[in-house]
């Protein structure tokens, strides 16, 4: 066995740096009291199971309370231990034994220990349900898991996979749940981990409002803050004024019209750095072929979309990866704008209308809304005769319409969750169609099932790649294959933009579009 140190890990996995960060030393009023930190999002949580839940609103609320055997640094996603103290590594890439934190306890009084972890790989891997998302994710590549002693877990892999440590730190599907409140709980409504923060109360699109966990196993850590309140503020313009009042202390997924705005308040921080993200337009590949889907794309300006809706607060996506993620290529070309062919072939194909569905919330990775941004792309396609029937729903009810699968077209979006290219483009591969909205793995045409197979192998030849410039060249060849084929119309890399009161400290955003707040003080 070969110790896995600090320095193997960045080798195994290239970090990427982020840091966006609110408060400075400026004094300002509120009428949120100083012991109650107050986080304003955009959509209510789906819930608040990390092994289940997939957005980014429960993420905020779960990654409070709980806590994976990995997590990453502050300001990249760096890997560092969490509640395995350190693992090693066996020289094939099979077998990974991680050495546990000891005194643990889930906030039920269930203890934290190899068996514990045997439960959550289990439940993810032999036991797992559909509406477990990232469950392929994270666990996909694992073959079993082996309780050594108390506090000793080996996880033996089916081959090898280099994204797999940076996988076991992210705030989906690697968290570890209480085995006890998963078995005989609700752990979609009350939440039971080991983080600084213990779930008190979900009012369903009011608020969720957590307490700090006194016995919090990093003593070093206590949360500073003794209460959280995490607010549902659907409005745009309604969290900016509850910002502004006092009445919330940190609000993110900002409407890009109102940042100057609030740039010019002397008693807001406001912080804007580039998002690992992609923002984009999914054909559903059951229901279009080929030659269809690149005559749609052909018809939309995207240059033209991105500096009409997102004030430069957002790139324009020349590839699924953001540049600064491994495996991005300055070569990959994309379909190129080209309205008359575009209607020549539409014509020819006899597409005359699309069902097309959107949500109608800002997202991360899209602060125009989905019922903006369609409502757009309605428009270029109206032009080459073709017209579009939007249905739109709120977040939650749309994951579901995505799920079910009743469209020609939808929108979506990913903020990526551990900096690995894996992450982003693992997307069009999963068979899980929470995640391949474009359903790619459910083509019915000889062509497109024939594509999937094979983009289905790159896939897999990529994770097993170690780190460098062979991996990074494999990625850049699947972002060609899949542009080719217009799989997906990749729109814009939407930056990360967050205000909070210029009394509140230590507030930082994370580029996995994720926070922690155990940190976070008010004057």
């Amino acid at each position: 066995m070969k110790k896995k140190v600090f320095s193997a890990v960045l080798a195994a996995v290239l970090a990427v740096s982020c840091l966006a960060a609110c408060g400075g030393d400026k004094k300002s009023g509120g009428s949120s009291s100083a012991d109650t930190l107050v986080y304003a999002q955009g959509a209510d949580p789906r819930g608040l199971d990390p092994q289940i839940v997939d957005d980014g609103e429960s993420a905020k609320v779960t990654n409070q309370i709980y806590e994976g055997l990995l997590t990453y640094a502050d300001d990249s996603t760096e890997v560092k231990p969490c509640l395995a103290e350190s693992w090693t590594i066996s020289d094939d890439g099979l077998v990974y034994t991680f050495k546990l934190r000891q005194g643990v306890k889930f906030h039920d009084g269930t203890d934290f220990n190899a068996e514990a972890v045997k439960f959550n790989v289990e439940r993810n891997t032999i036991n797992k349900t559909e509406d477990m998302t990232y469950a392929d994710f994270v666990w996909g590549y694992v073959s079993k898991s082996e309780v050594v002693d108390d506090y000793t877990i080996k996880i033996t892999l089916k081959q090898p996979s280099t994204p797999f440590l940076a996988n076991l730190a992210m705030v989906f599907g690697a968290p570890m749940v209480s085995p006890t409140a998963a078995q005989n709980g609700d752990l979609m409504n009350n939440p039971v981990g080991t983080g600084p923060y213990k779930f008190v109360e979900w009012k369903k699109d009011q608020d969720v409002k957590l307490v700090a966990n006194e016995d919090y196993w990093d003593k070093d850590n206590i949360a500073k803050t003794k209460n959280v309140v995490i607010r549902t503020i659907k409005d745009a313009s309604t969290k900016i004024v509850e910002l502004q009042s006092g009445d919330v202390d940190i609000i993110d997924g900002i409407d890009t019209n109102q940042m100057e705005n609030l740039k010019k308040d002397s008693n807001i921080t406001v912080s804007q750095t580039p998002g690992m993200n992609v923002n984009y337009m999914a054909y559903n590949i059951e229901r279009l072929d080929k030659e269809t889907r690149v005559a749609l794309s052909q018809a939309i300006n995207v240059d033209e979309l991105v500096d009409t809706l997102y004030n430069g607060y957002a790139e324009k996506a020349t590839t699924v990866l953001p540049s600064f993620v491994p495996g991005y290529s300055a070569d990959v070309k994309q379909i190129a704008y080209d309205p008359e062919d575009a209607k020549i072939t539409l014509e020819k194909k006899g597409i005359k209308n699309l069902h097309v569905i959107t949500y109608t919330n800002p997202r991360p990775y899209n602060t125009a809304t989905g019922q903006t941004l369609t409502e757009a792309i309605q428009g270029y396609l109206s032009k080459v005769g073709v017209e579009c029937t939007i249905d739109s729903y709120d977040w939650t009810t749309y994951k579901d319409r995505t799920i079910a699968g009743d469209y020609d077209i939808c929108f979506y979006g990913w903020s990526g969750d551990n900096g690995d290219p894996d992450n982003f483009m693992n997307l069009m591969s999963d068979t899980n169609a929470g995640m391949n909205v474009a359903r790619y793995n459910l083509a019915k045409n000889k062509e497109d099932k024939a594509d999937y197979k094979e983009y289905a192998k790159m896939i897999s030849d990529a994770a097993k790649e170690p780190a460098g410039d062979s991996r990074n060249q494999m990625y850049a060849d699947m972002e060609q294959f899949v542009a080719d084929r217009a799989i997906w119309l990749p729109i814009s890399h939407q930056q990360d933009l967050t205000a909070c009161k210029s009394n509140v400290k230590d507030f930082t955003y994370h580029c996995t579009a994720t926070v922690k707040l155990y940190k976070v003080t008010k004057d």
